[in-house]
């Protein structure tokens, strides 16, 4: 009796052991079916995405109003705002590439999806988008110049008739403070530009190269995607806080160009020193203190010819309205010499420094930091 029970009690937890266990299975492909699902929704919308952002680059590099305007719901304000945004940048570029006399060849974004609420037709994405630009100059036209810029933006997205449009954006735009379309005359600075020659920077010093790299990793989601387009994790990222601009120009002097924190210019777990962290602080600083002088000051038409001195490693501070709004680091030089910046808020790498060109109320102070 006793050995009968043994062999009922264990047909029974056989019996059970099965029942779970095919139980589990089901709820396991079950769960993959909606993993999958997820999966290809999910891919699917990056795709249509990634497809928006190619198409509204064609559309900036073709003048393209129409196909711009397709991209957005217009019947709602916050997507007319959009659009209308996008005109005036569309416009921003062209004035700059009559400026400079260069042609925009190919604009192409990089989508990286960070996060998606939503289900169905409509969706929130927030994304980070790293766009490489390409330009030859019309003396050069076989010499391709590629710069990189990086934007996080948050999507607001709906598909309507198998379309997928967006009827609200947010995001950090680079060319969002220099869209003043004033009536500046450029003939005599466009044939100054396209009259020089490639600059020779191979023999800067090693802590100046040293200064490059660093801004070349470091440059977030302007940087290259082997380096996760990630700031440096030992630095906090003040951006929520006002920006990091200054505070990333502090780390490549310190990091990449070896020189040395004191009570004034420091930077620890807890805080920052003004001279660190804040635009004006730092230009301030870095003259005041003998770390860097002066090249040039001035509107955009005062100052361009002197922009040729400016070394890998030195620096640019923006002024609008008498007030200290940006700092960049120079980085490279392009085909013409003209010279090319790094720097964070809106992530940049080795963009050409004059952002800001056109609007007479921006000042530059071009400045040559002592190694």
């Amino acid at each position: 009796m006793k050995f009968y029970m043994i062999k009922k009690h264990r047909k029974i937890a056989i019996k059970i052991i099965l029942l779970t266990t095919l139980s589990l299975l089901i709820h396991i492909c079950h769960t993959n079916q909606v993993l999958s699902k997820n999966l290809n929704a999910n891919e699917e919308l990056t795709n249509s995405i990634q497809k928006i952002f190619e198409n509204r680059n064609k559309a900036i590099l073709n003048k393209d109003l129409e196909l711009i305007g397709s991209i957005f719901d217009k019947s709602t304000r916050f997507g007319m705002w959009a659009y209308e945004h996008e005109e005036k940048k569309v416009k921003y570029i062209h004035n700059w590439e009559e400026k400079q006399g260069v042609r925009f060849t190919d604009i192409l974004p990089k989508i990286v999806i960070r996060n998606v609420k939503g289900s169905g037709d409509k969706y929130t994405v927030n994304l980070l988008c790293s766009t490489e630009y390409k330009y030859i100059y019309e003396s050069q036209p076989e010499l391709v110049n590629t710069c990189r810029i990086g934007t996080h933006h948050i999507l607001d997205i709906e598909n309507k008739n198998g379309v997928w449009i967006i009827k609200k954006e947010w995001y950090e735009d680079p060319f969002a403070d220099s869209l003043n379309l004033e009536n500046l005359k450029f003939d005599s600075i466009r044939q100054y530009i396209l009259s020089k020659q490639s600059r020779d920077i191979s023999n800067i010093s090693k802590r100046r190269v040293k200064a490059v790299e660093y801004a070349n990793k470091y440059c977030g989601a302007a940087s290259e995607e082997e380096y996760g387009f990630k700031y440096n994790k030992k630095y906090r990222d003040y951006n929520p806080q006002g920006g990091n601009c200054a505070n990333f120009a502090s780390q490549i002097l310190f990091e990449g160009g070896g020189f040395r924190k004191n009570y004034l210019w420091n930077y620890n777990s807890k805080d920052a020193t003004r001279a660190w962290l804040n635009a004006d602080g730092f230009k301030e600083y870095m003259i005041y203190s003998g770390r860097a002088s002066i090249i040039a000051y001035g509107n955009y038409e005062k100052v361009y010819k002197n922009s040729y001195q400016l070394l890998p490693g030195d620096f640019v501070a923006y002024e609008n309205k008498g007030d200290i709004t940006h700092i960049s680091v120079v980085t490279g030089v392009d085909t013409k010499g003209y010279s090319l910046v790094s720097c964070h808020n809106v992530d940049r790498n080795r963009v050409p420094w004059d952002l800001g060109w056109s609007d007479k109320n921006i000042k530059f102070w071009l400045i040559r930091v002592h190694y």
